[in-house]
């Protein structure tokens, strides 16, 4: 979230993988906490209309698309869109995100030789953690990390320390003025490190000390690298940080309590919006269905469905 105040609200921003480290940049563009929630529990107001995952959020309002879970596939799309942008000469920027991983996948490398020989204005920010879930880095590369392959592609190439906010600002405000002048991509790599386990389902203490670990959370974490600033220079408190602490936690459980009071979506709502026209063959399914329903309606909570 660091570098997203560099750039403009109409820039696109493209991830996948590491759904919950990218929504500060939604909510910095301002997505609110109930439209977060909404997603989550798929209900009749979310934008995507229960279509999707948890936590694979989007808003075209908000320039910012539609997380997906395959790995690396967004990266060649990123770098189509900012092949558009750059023919419509509009003076807008793609940045994407991924993970270290996601830079194994072979669309990763098919991106960074479009986007370098089409000359694209696009920031590829790859998350440098260590691991791609239980993978080290030792066994993901030999080289040294992801910002070697910039050059070799022929692109500006910027490493920073990723859990300095004020470095990860920077660095990207530097990319975005080589985009957009330049009008070529930018690679930066952010070295940082996954305290958490990758998902609910996995046990990091499997493949890694626990010690390691707690070294990162207590030496180098990048939330109390910046609260400690932030109190050095006098801009924040321990009382301050405590009460937003507080009021925080508040606003997140009254819009999930919110979200989990709403009607789910249509159930007519599976058939539409994923082609612009619906074929015939989903058009009969449609109707099959409402057959369907009608017919054993007092076995299907339709009260539970907007209508």
């Amino acid at each position: 979230m660091a570098g997203q105040e560099t750039l403009l609200p109409r820039n696109c921003v493209e991830n996948n993988g590491y759904f919950y480290s990218i929504l500060g940049v939604l909510m910095y563009r301002g997505f609110g906490l109930d439209q977060f929630m909404n997603q989550c529990y798929g209900n009749s107001e979310d934008g995507g209309k229960g279509k999707q995952m948890p936590v694979h959020y989007g808003s075209s309002e908000h320039s910012f698309v539609t997380i997906s879970s395959p790995l690396a596939t967004q990266l060649p799309q990123a770098a189509g869109s900012a092949y558009a942008f750059k023919r419509a000469q509009n003076g807008l920027v793609v940045i994407c995100y991924f993970g270290e991983g996601a830079a194994s996948e072979g669309d990763a490398h098919a991106a960074f030789n479009f986007a370098a020989t089409l000359e694209c204005p696009i920031i590829f920010f790859c998350r440098n953690n260590g691991y791609a879930i239980s993978t080290p880095v030792s066994e993901q590369y030999r080289g040294d990390g992801i910002a070697i392959r910039g050059p070799a592609y022929g692109m500006a190439t910027i490493r920073c320390d990723g859990n300095d906010v004020l470095a990860v600002y920077n660095a990207t405000k530097t990319a975005r003025e080589i985009a957009v002048t330049e009008n070529r991509p930018v690679l930066i790599e952010a070295m940082t490190y996954r305290i958490g386990h990758h998902s609910t389902s996995d046990d990091s203490s499997a493949y890694r000390s626990v010690d390691e670990v707690k070294y990162w959370d207590q030496k180098d974490h990048p939330i109390t690298r910046f609260y400690s600033y932030l109190v050095s220079k006098g801009g924040w408190s321990e009382a301050q940080e405590k009460e937003w602490k507080n009021e925080s936690k508040k606003k997140v459980l009254e819009a999930f309590a919110r979200a989990e009071k709403r009607l789910k979506p249509d159930w007519k709502e599976m058939f539409t919006e994923v082609y612009d026209e619906m074929p015939e063959d989903l058009r009969k399914q449609m109707v099959e269905m409402e057959k369907h329903v009608e017919l054993y309606k007092d076995q299907y909570p339709l009260k539970n469905y907007a209508k």
